[in-house]
């Protein structure tokens, strides 16, 4: 376990359940391992309807727990028209606090092109209907994301997960104002990194956020083993490196960026 951060911090996106929590008991264990390193947050997010009704509970179970529901990009074939019916109420859960994670992913072929596109516009309209932030999956799609979103119109709130472009997306990202949240990947020391790492020395802090999108993409130098959010601890830690930024005002940044976009001093108790 690492030092507590000097300020508290929020995963901005986990899946607890792929953490291996099932029960109460186990996202308390979890949420407090990383409330111990300073993580006093979390949001977890779904990427199936299963795990869409899991997470919306699981926010109920612990103060420190929101949720995020939608399909993600791979099982957008999956989106019948139950699955939206269920996936609506779920949103309006008030401990459910994103619409996600939704977007484009071109790495994998699990669900075709046009099907992903359909199941992005109309996750598109559910946060706009919510009045909730979309939570973007973007891999490998950076051009046909933003062209979507200028072809429904961006909802009020727009964060892409694990930000994966470059200096140069990123400033377009920053410039329509939407948010970016880093992970793991953020720490990483190859050169395909590189371009990564230039984007968050440029972000606003006021357009940042901070994830361990655990259990995958564990930070720098623990690449190989299980993620957890208490990580979220490493990546600030190098983050903060990277910017020549002050550790503890980047957490308090940071929250308050989280704070904002996903309201979380809005949302009633579990």
């Amino acid at each position: 376990m690492p030092e507590a951060l000097p300020a508290p911090a929020v995963d901005a996106h986990t899946h607890l359940d792929a953490c291996g929590a099932k029960t109460a008991e186990d996202v308390r264990t979890l949420v407090d391992r990383a409330e111990a390193a300073g993580i006093t947050r979390v949001i977890t997010v779904a990427d199936d309807l299963e795990a869409a009704r899991w997470a919306a509970e699981a926010a109920t179970w612990d103060d420190r727990v929101f949720a995020a529901v939608a399909l993600h990009p791979t099982r957008a074939e999956d989106l019948t028209d139950a699955a939206r019916e269920v996936l609506a109420e779920l949103a309006e859960q008030p401990r459910v606090v994103a619409i996600g994670e939704t977007g484009l992913d071109y790495y994998w072929d699990f669900s075709s092109p046009d099907s992903q596109h359909e199941a992005f516009r109309w996750h598109i309209d559910l946060a706009k209907r919510t009045g909730k932030p979309l939570m973007i999956h973007d891999r490998e799609a950076h051009e046909d994301i933003l062209r979507i979103l200028t072809e429904e119109g961006s909802p009020e709130a727009v964060v892409f997960h694990c930000f994966s472009g470059d200096a140069e997306f990123a400033r377009a990202c920053v410039d329509r104002g939407y948010v970016l949240s880093f992970a793991g990947t953020a720490t990483f020391r190859n050169a395909n990194a590189a371009g990564l790492r230039e984007a968050a020395r440029l972000v606003p802090v006021e357009q940042m956020l901070v994830e361990t999108d655990a259990p995958f993409l564990t930070p720098h130098p623990f690449r190989g083993r299980p993620n957890e959010p208490y990580c979220v601890n490493y990546t600030l830690r190098e983050l903060a490196e990277l910017r020549g930024a002050d550790l503890a005002e980047l957490a308090v940044a940071t929250t308050a960026t989280a704070e904002r976009i996903f309201r979380l001093d809005q949302v009633g108790r579990g």
